[in-house]
């Protein structure tokens, strides 16, 4: 089975792939480039939300 990586891996993916996104949507020059990345950006800023709610969710 593959290396799954931690909560805290995941965390910090996502908020990078976020970070980079925004960034890639204000430097963009073409409005349909520019919503595809805040698109983009916006889907990883609400998985960041719900893996840092699964975080903070005590384990049952």
């Amino acid at each position: 089975m593959a290396d799954q990586p931690n909560p805290e891996q995941l965390l910090r993916q996502q908020a990078a792939r976020a970070a980079q996104e925004r960034e890639a949507a204000e430097r963009s020059d073409q409005e349909d480039e520019r919503r595809q990345h805040a698109r983009r950006s916006d889907k990883a800023e609400y998985l960041l939300e719900k893996l840092e709610e699964q975080r903070e969710a005590p384990d049952e």
